[in-house]
């Protein structure tokens, strides 16, 4: 959702494109996915992220 785009906006957005027949739990999973990818954008603006290199040797580390 970009900044200059409300979320209540967004909402209305994304209801209009849903089928007829969509369910109250789909709109509940499409509108949690919009919130997640939102954060994500956040974090990365703002600097809260990790290289590429580093999830890497986390995910050897974890997987070993």
């Amino acid at each position: 959702m970009p900044e200059s785009t409300s979320a209540k906006k967004t909402t209305l957005e994304l209801v209009e494109r849903l089928d007829e027949d969509v369910t109250f739990e789909d709109i509940m999973y499409e509108l949690h996915v919009l919130q997640k990818i939102e954060r994500g954008r956040r974090d990365a603006e703002e600097g809260r992220t990790v290289p590429h290199d580093e999830v890497e040797q986390r995910l050897d580390q974890w997987l070993t």
